[in-house]
Parts: C-alpha cells; structure tokens; sequence
C-alpha cells in the first residue's frame, strides 16, 4: 500500500509557461523536479536541487573542480596561504570583484557572511561547526585585516585543507552582499526572509523570479567580474515527472534534464539530438531506520535488514544513471576506502536473525521515500524484499520536506534516502554526515548529522572519526579510516548504503560547455548554444 501525503500536479507547468518548437538562442531552459527547494537562503538551504540553483548565483573564495575533484581553483580569492603551525588560513581577494547590485566584493563581506551562517545556526553551519566553529567564537575566527584580506583562524586543530575546500561548497562557502541583504533585514533576522525568495551574491546569473514548484528564472550579471556568462537567461523549469522531461528534451522544449529515469535515460541514449553525460557525485543512496523505535535499537534487526536488501537488483534495474553499487560508508576512490563487504539478499539469514530478536513473524512498519526517481522505485523494490523476511512496510512518499522533514523530527520508522556527505574529496566528508553523531539529545537537534537523524550513537566511533581528521601520517590515516569502517560494520549502523551517487544529465547535442560537478554545484556560465 502507498499512501501519499501531497498531490503531484503533473504538467502543471506546461499551462502557465510558452513551450517553443526550439529554445531562444539567448537562453538556456533546464528542468529538472523542484519540490525539495524550499528556500534560497545559502545559510538554511538542504538538498542538491536548490545547490543546483544557487551554484549559479553566488561565488564563494574559492570552487571546488569539476573534473579532479581534489583541486581548488580560485574564485573570489585569488590565493590563499595556510600558517607554519596550520592555525590560521589567509585569503587574498581579488580586486574589482562587485555583486549584482553593484556593491563592491570586500572582506567584510567575507567575514560577514561567515559570522551570519554561524549565528544563524541553520543546516549549513553544521559543515563549520563540526570543526569547532560556532557564533561565540566567530569574531576571533573570521577576520578581515584589510579589504582585500580574509583570516580565518581555526579554533581547533583540523587539517587545513579540508576547510579550504569546505568554503567552495554552495551553502557554507556562499558570499553574500552584506549591505543589500541587511536592508532587508526584519527585527534582527539577519534579511533570512527576504532571502528566501531574494538573492545577493556576485555570481554570473542573478535571481529574477522564483515560483515555489513552479519555475526559477535567472537573469545574467552584467557586471559580473568575471568571463561574460554564455547565456543571457536561464529559466529552470519544475518538472516533476521524468517522461515529461524526455519529451520536452526530445522536442526541444527544454534544453537541460537533471532527473530522468534511468529507463529514460536509456531510450536517450540512441538519440541523436541528445547527449547523456554521467559523472562521479556525493553521497549514498541508503536505508535508514530510526533508533528512536525500540525494534531498531536491537542489532540483529539492523542486520536483518542488512540481509533484506538486493544490492545487485537494485542497482541493475533501478540506479543505472543514478548509482554504483556500494555498501560501505566511504566512497570509492577516496583515501582509506575499503573494497565493498558484499553484502548480499539472504532471506533465511535475515529471518533467523528476526528470530533471534524476538520476531519470528515479522513486524508492520512504515517505509518512507521522496516521490521523485529513483526513490520510489528504490522503495518499491525493498517493500518486496522486506515482506519476504515478513516485514510489512508501508510505503510513505511525499515532498522532500515531508519525508526528510520526518527524519529531522526523527519520527519515522524506516526511510529510503540520499545522503551521506562527499561533496569534499576527503573522507572525513562521509563519516560526518552518515556516522558521526556528537550529541544525540532530542534538544541538540543536529539535523544536518543523519547520523543524530537516526539516533545513531557510539562514543567511540566518534572519537575514531576524530583522531582519524588530525592524524598527520599519512600512512597511519588510511590505516584509521580503514579501522572505522570496519567497526562501524560490526556494531551494525542504522544507515546502510547500497549505492553511491552518480549524476547523470541529459541536454540537446547543441548544447556545449557543460560539466557535471560532483559538488552538485554545477555552473552553466560556461554553457553555450550551436545553432
């Protein structure tokens, strides 16, 4: 049974938007689904959508590349140096930047940004405050000696680079135009509403109009500091059905598709008006239970479950375009990363251990998933693997906000998700977001840890993930995230992944210029049109 929480208006859209034999030559039509974007303030935002949207708006000191994820390329600074003791990290900027409103790009408004995302305490702070950034000690932390100059001064001992490479990510590392966004500013909010549906960055592209689950529209900066954008406008359009967006790409309606099926994804494939392009992402799809619930607090449940999934299955038919198979919690071709464990569907294991737990016919419970592709199909095809042990799921779907809104609340049961960090090269990037949970109390309310989202909690594991982020050997670093992944095996996780996110597009053959950046944080500056 599939009870839906909300009404999908399938092709809404088409009745209020022009549709075009072709789109104009000066602007570039994206569609892509819409529903997880639900504001866009780069403090508060979650969800790969709403980065795709703002990627485009904001820069920030520095980008993380596209095709080696290891590199950092400069953007608003031009370089940066890190202190012989590794203390403090110093960002140049470059002269002449401005922000769409004209406003010159300072180091006030560096500093600025960084102090209002830590005050804010929203689900980007938490990329800051895992490294002992918080409010109380933002004004030691960020400081701007001159108006070109940024310092950024570590509060406690992390490597370096991996706060580098953390202010390149969309959300954390977006600089704001401080005097246009506190014009805006309402009883001390620091312009939080207005930035809802406003924007104030220094980006190639500039926010002209945002209807919720409907369309965004951004207009080119033409004062951007930096190489002339490509397209004029670029309108993204709410799509929320993948066969809708084939046939409009195939039409030429639209000019750019960020979430088609994987069957139509396949059937593009042989077209010659349109490419697919695949690339390396962030994250893991998974299924997680909640610890909250007294039946998942027991292990051999957890591991039952472990045994209830058909990996293989489900990234043959359902992730091919989406993911690859993977089963532990750091991505491959990161430093430490363990080869698969293998886990397999073992039906009468996993029944043995509901047995041995005390449930020897099953138990009812509830699955939830996003309406979007590929997580329904991923749900559907676990409810039947799950009802073969004698776990009777009801599927839940709705919005991103309802269904990952429940998981912040953590009052749900089981869910199937995406997530798990890894828009850092590093895997420090993983194990905070999917392992570490530093305080489990209802009140902490660390929602951008799934780790605190399940109720996840192992005071030792944490204290792994820890030591393993400030060991300067190398060599000794990879042994201790090897150690960790195994542990985290054998206590057996109420997360368990069973691919790691690909990302996969596909655009009309005229299209040219663009590159998927498994950050999420795509930019269309670059893209242009042969015709």
């Amino acid at each position: 049974m599939i009870k839906t929480l909300s009404t999908i208006l399938v092709g809404s859209t088409l009745l209020t938007s022009p549709t075009w034999a072709e789109t104009p030559p000066n602007m570039l039509v994206v569609g892509f689904s819409m529903s997880n974007i639900l504001t866009l303030d780069p403090a508060a935002i979650t969800g790969k959508e709403t980065v795709q949207v703002l990627a485009n708006i904001y820069d920030n000191l520095v980008a993380l590349d596209a095709v080696n994820r290891a590199q950092v390329d400069p953007l608003l600074a031009e370089s940066w140096t890190v202190s012989p003791d590794h203390s403090a990290i110093t960002f140049k900027l470059r002269s002449g930047a401005t922000f769409a409103s004209g406003n010159p790009v300072t180091s006030a408004d560096v500093v600025w940004s960084l102090k209002r995302l830590m005050t804010m305490n929203l689900a980007q702070a938490s990329f800051l405050k895992t490294h002992g950034f918080t409010a109380a000690n933002a004004d030691k932390s960020f400081t701007a000696p001159d108006e070109l100059t940024v310092v950024i001064t570590l509060p406690k001992k992390v490597d370096p680079q991996i706060i580098v490479q953390t202010l390149g990510i969309v959300g954390p590392g977006s600089v704001l135009d401080s005097k246009t966004v506190m014009e805006h500013d309402k009883a001390g909010d620091l312009g939080a509403a207005w930035l809802t549906n406003n924007s104030a960055g220094s980006g190639p592209y500039a926010l002209g109009q945002w209807r919720s689950n409907e369309r965004v529209i951004l207009d080119r900066n033409e004062t951007y500091w930096g190489e002339k954008p490509g397209m004029k406008r670029i309108m993204m359009r709410h799509l929320a059905e993948s066969q809708s967006q084939r046939l409009m790409l195939e039409k030429g309606d639209i000019d750019i598709a960020y979430s088609m099926s994987a069957a139509d994804l396949k059937a593009l494939e042989k077209s010659d008006q349109v490419e697919v392009q695949t690339n390396g992402g962030s994250g893991f799809y998974y299924l997680a239970v909640s610890m909250k619930d007294e039946k998942f607090q027991k292990p051999k449940v957890r591991e039952a479950l472990r045994y209830l999934i058909d990996y293989q299955g489900l990234n043959d038919t359902v992730l091919p375009y989406f993911g690859r198979l993977r089963d532990r919690p750091i991505q491959t071709g990161l430093f430490g990363a363990l080869p698969n464990a293998g886990y397999k569907l073992d039906v009468e294991k996993a029944k043995a251990l509901l047995a041995e737990a005390g449930y020897p016919d099953g138990f009812s419970t509830t699955l939830r998933a996003i309406s979007d592709a590929p997580f329904m199909n991923a749900a559907t095809a676990i409810q039947a693997t799950l009802a073969q042990g004698g776990i009777k799921a009801e599927i839940i779907t709705g919005s991103g906000d309802q269904i990952y809104g429940a998981m912040r609340e953590r009052k749900y049961e089981l869910l199937v998700g995406r997530g798990g960090g890894g828009q850092l090269p590093h895997p420090d990037s993983n194990l905070r977001a999917i392992v570490y949970n530093p305080d489990n109390a209802d009140e902490a309310k660390l929602t951008n840890f799934q780790g605190w989202r399940t109720a996840f909690y192992d005071e030792k594991i944490n204290s792994m993930v820890d030591a393993a982020l400030v060991e300067p050997d190398k060599a000794k670093q990879v042994k201790d995230y090897e150690a960790i992944q195994t542990y985290y095996a054998d206590v057996v996780p109420a997360i368990q992944p069973f691919a790691e996110v690909v990302d996969s597009v596909g655009y009309r053959a005229d299209i040219k210029g663009l590159a998927l950046n498994p950050s999420w944080s795509t930019r269309l500056r670059t893209v242009t049109k042969e015709r």
